[in-house]
């Protein structure tokens, strides 16, 4: 287990555009463990490679409580979106900071597995969310690039309007 340092804003990389994968080795698996356990430590649900100073389209994604459904994605690509939802969110290279941002309710993605064998996954509510946020990374944008609203540090401790709308969209959506 090897927690990596999580680059903050200001650091160049995140705002550049990643390199496909092209190998599929021990060191791509060592990558996506360390990412996973760095995104774990820090008590993120998605971690992008860009985000641990590393050019390539790989990130993590777990919107479990319990650690039980990590994603690993390489290469990855939204082939299909439906809806919206708007809500909060967070980054954690950008600490101490959330945001409103409409993203869409309902995502299809395509990606590779730590093998390189192509996947697909039909996701919706957050686990959608958290898939735009990281494709988003591996592009060089954050979410404040897209935000509705940043929140003041009043609201980020408190409830706002929108997450009456999160919690509508994910009841219509069941």
């Amino acid at each position: 287990m090897a927690i990596r340092k999580i680059v903050t804003l200001g650091d160049d990389t995140l705002r550049k555009v990643c390199k496909p994968q092209e190998k599929f080795d021990r060191r791509l698996g060592i990558l996506l463990r360390d990412m996973a356990d760095t995104m774990y430590k820090a008590n993120g649900v998605g971690l992008a490679a860009p985000q641990v100073g590393i050019l390539r389209r790989v990130c993590v994604i777990d919107i479990t409580e319990d650690h039980s459904g990590k994603l690993e994605m390489v290469n990855p690509v939204i082939v299909e979106e439906e809806g919206s939802q708007t809500g909060r969110e967070g980054c954690l290279s950008l600490p101490n900071r959330q945001a409103v941002v409409t993203r869409p309710l309902k995502v299809t993605a395509r990606y590779q597995d730590r093998d390189g064998v192509w996947m697909e996954i039909e996701t919706e509510g957050l686990e959608a969310r958290a898939i735009c946020h990281e494709l988003d990374h591996l592009d060089g944008r954050l979410y404040i690039d897209v935000m509705d609203r940043e929140l003041t540090q009043e609201e980020m401790e408190g409830h706002i309007p929108e997450d009456d709308a999160e919690d509508d969209a994910e009841e219509d959506a069941e």
